[in-house]
């Protein structure tokens, strides 16, 4: 069997694990920027086996200035996506972001600044 047999070559920037909806870029994001082993790796994805893992990192190793430019890319498309992202939040994420910034808030007054009924207590206990 031809290693190219077990992708689906969807388009130059979109390469996926044949039988699977994820792309090569999952699978060698882990195995080289998170130090995954194959069997972690197909562990984590269970759509995936332990074949189609080997395959994508042979298919790597053997196309690797190839597969290295498409990883290059993918990754480039990620940061950008990201700020893009962070320059332009929907309002759902802008909302959240007021939520947590008001839990902090209350946090910060109620938990880690003594209350009034606080203080009255430790003067009590003081006092004994």
């Amino acid at each position: 069997m031809q290693i190219e047999n077990y992708f689906n070559f969807l388009a130059q920037d979109d390469i996926r694990i044949k039988g699977t909806r994820v792309g090569i870029e999952t699978v060698l994001y882990e195995y080289i920027h998170n130090n995954q082993t194959p069997e972690m790796i197909a562990e984590s994805y269970y759509t995936l086996t332990l074949e189609q893992v080997y395959a994508t990192i042979l298919y790597y190793l053997q196309n690797q200035e190839k597969v290295g430019a498409y990883l290059e890319d993918y990754l480039e498309y990620c940061k950008t996506a990201r700020e893009e992202f962070e320059k332009n939040p929907p309002p759902g994420v802008i909302r959240l972001r007021e939520i947590i910034a008001e839990s902090e808030l209350f946090l910060i007054i109620h938990i880690r600044t003594p209350h009034k009924m606080d203080q009255h207590v430790q003067h009590n206990l003081q006092q004994k």
